[in-house]
């Protein structure tokens, strides 16, 4: 299976930004949709973002509807996640995700971010 990694992310004052990047261990992504997931300590993980291969509009969760975009290259084979107007709430480990129509099933193995008050 391909493996997904992210990268970008990090330490971050409250009302900063961050873009993560997810790109594909053998430099293709073939999937029908990309996503972004996080989990917070001592939560579940909860559906951020995603996009479907070739329609370019994302779909987001609404506490971070307006703040996050998500995009993909295809030349680089890489998805992206801007972070813009961080919050302490938005602290966890994002995952990146690929998946079919019906199912999320390759999932990389996390980058933390941190956002400071």
């Amino acid at each position: 299976q391909v493996q997904l990694v992210e990268s970008g992310g990090g330490l971050v004052q409250d009302g900063g930004s961050l873009r993560l990047s997810c790109a594909a261990s053998d430099g293709t992504f073939s999937s029908y949709r990309m996503g972004w997931f996080r989990q917070a300590p001592g939560k579940d993980r909860e559906f951020v973002a995603a996009i479907i291969r070739g329609y370019g509009a994302g779909m987001y969760d609404p506490s971070v509807q307006g703040r996050f975009f998500i995009s993909g290259d295809n030349a680089e084979n890489t998805v992206y996640l801007q972070m813009n107007s961080l919050k302490p709430e938005d602290t966890a480990v994002y995952y990146c995700a690929t998946g079919t129509p019906s199912a999320w099933n390759n999932w990389g193995r996390g980058t933390q971010v941190t956002v400071s008050s």
